[in-house]
């Protein structure tokens, strides 16, 4: 016997996840399909929101509305899973050059929001600080992996989940519903990451995949308190472990841990900390990051009941909840989706498809 349901989402990283939360909120019905071998890029990714990207720090895109709303989201969520999983973390900025350090007192002066001076009442001695340090406000960690797998249980004990690899060719797709072995649903929408890329509704969006790497990192009485930034970045995993990296690597022939950034990361380490360290593990994941660096959120124009929340690319802890809310905002009560994130903007892209 069948079981129907209004949406069957495919994958359970941050976008999967947080569509299938708003649903919930709803009380509309829905199935997640998620595979156990492809890891997500969420499983790996630092956890990190910080309002203030780049080398000339500036705020990230829309940061005014996504900030409070996901720091509200993920606090709610925390609730609901009666587990911790979001705590403030201030990022300690030890600037790496003269420039970096230039830039941050610009910014300080002019355009000064999020960056605070260095408190005095804090030690800097773990670190090697020849250009000084600063602080940048308003920055938060979230456990993504014990969010994931919560809510997977969460989801499984209702029925809501499903261990599968989800092939396209076992689906079939109509105007009106889209079945899928016993599941028949009037909607599909795929949250699977890099699985996109060769999804014929959506493989026409500009998608630039990236792969990122981490460490983890043992570091003995290093304060768990702060996001620490140079040229790299540690934060606090969990004990006295650190999440340490992670590269932008736009151009790669392979999507396994490489030797070349291990002994990166350990220079940098070597460069940084007065402090010893030992590596644990080492991590890697593909993001479904994309040209434009803006997500892709709704239906496509010709296929109305299939859609994508996907391209969150390296600011998805804080984009992901927000983009779910507005997708199941439209959907449900045809509240706009920000011009710049939706999907409609590609329509002719995605009508030649």
């Amino acid at each position: 016997m069948n079981k129907k349901v209004t949406y069957l989402i495919v994958g359970q990283g941050l976008a999967g996840t947080w569509l299938s939360y708003y649903l919930s909120q709803q009380g509309i019905s829905f199935v997640i399909i998620n595979s156990a071998s492809q890891a997500s890029a969420s499983k790996v990714a630092s956890g990190v929101i910080n309002p203030v990207t780049g080398r000339r720090m500036v705020q990230t895109w829309i940061i005014e509305e996504v900030l409070p709303f996901s720091v509200s989201a993920y606090t709610s969520m925390q609730d609901l899973l009666n587990t911790k999983i979001i705590q403030e973390a201030p990022v300690f900025l030890i600037h790496p050059s003269k420039q970096m350090k230039e830039s941050f007192e610009y910014r300080l002066q002019h355009d000064n929001v999020y960056l605070q001076e260095m408190d005095e009442n804090i030690s800097t001695s773990n670190f090697n600080t020849p250009f000084g340090t600063g602080f940048i406000d308003s920055c938060y960690w979230i456990d993504l992996n014990e969010m994931l797998l919560k809510w997977k249980f969460f989801q499984t004990q209702a029925e809501n989940y499903i261990v599968d690899d989800f092939q396209l060719k076992d689906a079939i797709i109509t105007h009106e519903n889209v079945t899928w072995k016993n599941i028949v649903a009037d909607k599909i929408i795929f949250c699977d990451g890099i699985n996109a890329f060769n999804n014929p509704y959506f493989n026409a969006l500009p998608f630039a995949p990236n792969k990122g790497e981490a460490l983890i990192v043992q570091v003995k009485n290093l304060p768990p308190q702060f996001i620490y930034k140079s040229t790299i970045t540690l934060v606090p995993w969990k004990d006295d472990l650190f999440w340490v990296g992670s590269n932008y690597e736009w151009d790669f022939d392979h999507v396994n841990p490489s030797e070349s950034f291990k002994q990166k990361m350990i220079e940098a380490l070597d460069q940084l900390l007065t402090i010893p360290y030992e590596i644990k593990d080492h991590l890697v994941g593909v993001r479904p990051a994309n040209k434009e660096r803006r997500p892709f959120v709704g239906y496509h124009p010709i296929q109305k009941n299939v859609g994508i929340l996907n391209g969150l690319g390296t600011k998805g802890c804080s984009l992901a909840p927000y983009f779910a809310a507005q997708f199941i905002a439209n959907d449900i009560f045809n509240k706009p989706i920000h011009p710049e994130a939706c999907l409609s903007r590609f329509k002719e892209l995605l009508s030649k498809n």
